[in-house]
């Protein structure tokens, strides 16, 4: 791969991360919850707000890192530390994303399964953006892949298992924090099952468009 390849490929991730924080922006806007990864930094955004949710997600994203080299160990690369200032332009981004829908009345849960609805095809198009860019994975991924390679472990039933774990310490944080559950709703759930989904269509619809651009 040459270096005008290179930089082409980061272009597209890096356009695939500003999409995802649009997304994610959107489904918070939704109040139905937002994807299972971001469920954690969204509780913990609702209860100091003296951050951003954009801000929360970038320590939360470091917080997975941290992860991986516990994980990794010595077989942590050090270009895998390209995560850090990729968390923090997508933290940027959900920022951006909410400073745009923050105009949007939700007036009824119709209006709310909307915003979900949107939300999950903005995100959705921008992890196959991510995808189709090959050149690193975004922190949840990229735990779960560390995790898979060192444990021998089916990459899908790791993250789902990551998921459900993101989905937990979310819900366990509210009852702390609040004594109930708030942030982590249906949307989150109907985020978990439908997003995988959407990818893989956009992602088969795109990919051709976006090689020829990377190849060219």
């Amino acid at each position: 791969m040459n270096k005008k390849e290179l930089c082409k490929r980061y272009m597209v991730f890096i356009l695939g991360l500003f999409f995802a924080g649009i997304g994610v922006a959107f489904t918070k806007q939704g109040n139905l919850g937002v994807s299972p990864v971001s469920s954690v930094a969204n509780i913990v955004s609702l209860k100091f707000n003296f951050m951003s949710l954009g801000n929360w997600l970038i320590v939360w994203n470091c917080v997975l890192i941290a992860g991986q080299i516990l994980v990794l160990r010595n077989n942590f690369k050090l270009y895998q530390l390209l995560q850090i200032p990729l968390s923090f332009l997508f933290g940027w981004f959900t920022d951006f994303g909410m400073w745009m829908v923050r105009s949007i009345t939700v007036t009824n849960y119709g209006m709310q399964l909307l915003l979900l609805v949107v939300g999950i095809v903005i995100l959705s198009f921008g992890i196959s953006l991510s995808v189709i860019a090959n050149v690193i994975l975004n922190s949840g991924e990229a735990l779960v892949r560390a995790i898979s390679d060192t444990w021998h472990k089916e990459f899908g039933n790791v993250k789902v298992s990551f998921d459900v774990t993101c989905v937990i310490v979310a819900v366990i944080l509210s009852y702390v924090f609040f004594g109930t559950i708030v942030g982590t709703r249906e949307g989150t759930i109907i985020s978990a099952l439908c997003t995988g989904i959407v990818v893989k269509w956009i992602t088969k619809r795109i990919k051709t468009i976006v090689e020829r651009f990377l190849l060219a």
